[in-house]
């Protein structure tokens, strides 16, 4: 965990944020202590991206800002291998005052070549890959991280140890829509995310991938705060504070 976690220091990295991205009240409940937090920006009809992947830029600025604050107010930014290869994202907090965070990429079977540019340029970057991929050669100045595997890919739950004995126990879950999903089902976030702008795709990614239920009384009902950012609605959701049936 970062040394200079104080509520005093975060507040100050909000207040230098260049135009407005939000109340305090967004970033109060973030401020503190180990936190795994899950993003997500959809469609009024539920798409992260175009059916051909393509995505800048469902949100608007000031969304994007949001994004950056929450990079300055976390140790660790994690996305999955998809990310990278539809989006080459640097991960970095350049929209707003404050440190950028540790990258982590999901990568379970070492499929991404050297050439992005999280490998090649910026701050420190994790890959978190199955065990028995952790011997492959690291890309760039990339350091691997072996763990267990479990359904569908890595033991997620393993993977958040492995960062938290690193000293990285705030750690922001920017996407996709597959990993954040993952996290979620598997009852590893804190808090979720989701900003909903006003634009109709059509076809397209869907923002969460989830095993279906038979019936609506059998699905998850979430409490939130919602928040305006510019044309865009954010859905604040403590998930502590809506358990699963």
């Amino acid at each position: 965990m970062r040394d200079d976690d104080d509520e005093a220091t975060w507040r100050d990295v909000l207040a230098r944020a260049p135009g407005a991205a939000g109340p305090l009240s967004l970033y109060a409940p973030l401020l503190r202590g180990p936190l795994v937090l899950g993003r997500i920006a959809q469609t009024l009809d539920g798409k992260i991206a175009t059916a051909s992947g393509a995505s800048f830029w469902i949100s608007g600025p000031e969304d994007i800002l949001h994004t950056h604050r929450l990079r300055a107010l976390f140790d660790a930014v994690l996305v999955g291998a998809g990310t990278v290869r539809a989006d080459d994202p640097l991960l970095t907090t350049r929209l707003c005052s404050g440190p950028s965070p540790v990258r982590v990429v999901l990568d379970t079977e070492r499929r991404l070549g050297p050439h992005h540019r999280i490998f090649t340029s910026g701050p420190r970057t994790l890959i978190l890959c199955a065990a028995d991929r952790a011997d492959a050669p690291a890309p760039g100045q990339a350091e691997v991280i072996g763990v267990p595997r479990a359904p569908g890919g890595i033991d997620l739950a393993a993977a958040l140890a492995a960062l938290h004995a690193r000293d990285l126990a705030r750690v922001f879950i920017e996407g996709g829509g597959l990993t954040v999903s993952r996290f979620l089902a598997a009852g590893l976030l804190d808090r979720l995310h989701v900003t909903v702008a006003p634009l109709l795709l059509g076809a397209g990614i869907p923002a969460f991938t989830l095993d279906g239920v038979a019936t609506p009384k059998d699905g998850r009902r979430l409490d939130w705060a919602v928040h305006r950012l510019g044309a865009d609605v954010l859905f604040d959701i403590d998930l502590a504070a809506s358990p699963p049936a």
